[in-house]
């Protein structure tokens, strides 16, 4: 098999991290792995396996034409069989298969927003459902809307995975005391909620002022991010919560810190939640998306509904106050990772379902 991987944008998000890590797994499973970029290139291209074939198509709107016939070009060059769309560059992958008649498609599902799914746009993807030989799903919701709504065949769900880098600079120093700092690995959108976060850090800078917050991850610059800023003001919480920016010494940043969150009120699968348990760090989460499936409350960490603020906080004290209960959650998550969202596991699914579909 010769699979290219197609993503709109290599920025530190989670479709676009999965993309680049089945690139890079693939490209010692098969005989030609390729990943394109469709509209704008980002952190991830440093992550890129030197062994992936790699291109940046630089597509300018919607019916790009010359970027479509580039692609097409490395395509057949490279004499590809299967292109695997993320996200929204399903649309590309439709187009070119009207110039490749024999390429075949597979559409891979990372939609988020799992609590408005009921009203998500899905004309296009029913319109273009018939070009594609089948869906992956990163939930099983997705699955179920995939089937229901679009009545789509050939429909799996494979969680994603996360793989630790090779070779990663460490960068980045967090703020704050050491053994005492709580992470946040969540680009700056509407549905990670980080409004909720902050209400949780202005309790706990009542009872363990010492204990900081680190929020990792894209700043969009735009009201979203704006209104996290001025509430941090609004709270005083300059020298409580700390904002980074992308970025992708994951690992270093994981290593300093003593616990690790997701206050999301929509996901699907979070891969930062994968790397948590890589990195066996001691976690509070919410209860959404396919977290539940991971987290067992009490067992591996502390899972809470996501509009609980004080349930959150206090999971948080308990963690705090109990260093042996957060090595016993890192360890513990960290051996649930291996057992069933390794890399390994997840492309012999992958390739058995390509490959018998």
């Amino acid at each position: 098999m010769r699979i290219v991987q197609l993503i709109d944008s290599l920025e530190a998000g989670g479709a676009e991290r999965m993309a680049v890590n089945y690139a890079n797994v693939l490209a010692d499973e098969i005989e030609f792995s390729g990943l394109v970029a469709t509209r704008k290139e980002g952190a991830l291209l440093s992550q890129i396996n030197p062994n992936v074939s790699y291109l940046f198509l630089n597509k300018k709107k919607q019916l790009d034409l010359i970027a479509v016939f580039r692609l097409r070009s490395f395509v057949l060059k490279n004499r590809v069989t299967h292109i695997h769309a993320h996200s929204t560059s399903f649309f590309l992958a439709f187009l070119l298969k009207l110039l490749c008649p024999t390429l075949l498609l597979i559409r891979h599902d990372h939609y988020g927003n799992n609590v408005f799914l009921e009203n998500r746009p899905h004309f296009v993807l029913k319109l273009t459902k018939s070009f594609f030989k089948g869906v992956i799903a990163v939930n099983q919701k997705l699955k179920n809307w995939s089937e229901v709504k679009l009545k789509s065949r050939n429909v799996i769900y494979l969680p994603n995975f996360s793989v630790k880098a090779a070779q990663e600079k460490s960068h980045t120093f967090l703020k704050g005391t050491e053994g005492k700092r709580i992470v946040s690995l969540a680009n700056l959108r509407e549905q990670k909620n980080h409004f909720f976060l902050l209400k949780v850090a202005q309790k706990l800078k009542e009872s363990n002022p010492d204990w900081t917050f680190h929020l990792v991850g894209k700043d969009f610059d735009d009201e979203y991010a704006v209104q996290i800023k001025q509430l941090i003001k609004e709270y005083a919480l300059e020298n409580n919560v700390f904002m980074y920016g992308s970025k992708q010494d994951i690992g270093n940043i994981l290593n300093q810190a003593s616990i690790a969150i997701l206050t999301s009120k929509s996901e699907g699968l979070p891969v930062s939640l994968l790397e948590y348990g890589l990195y066996k760090k001691a976690v509070v989460v919410t209860r959404v998306g396919e977290i539940s499936a991971i987290v067992q409350n009490g067992k591996n960490g502390f899972i809470v509904d996501a509009d609980r603020e004080d349930l959150f906080y206090q999971s948080l004290v308990n963690l705090i106050e109990n260093e042996i209960l957060r090595t016993d959650f890192g360890t513990a998550l960290y051996n649930t990772i291996q057992t069933d969202y390794t890399a390994e596991s997840i492309i012999k699914k992958y390739l058995n379902w390509i490959q018998t579909s």
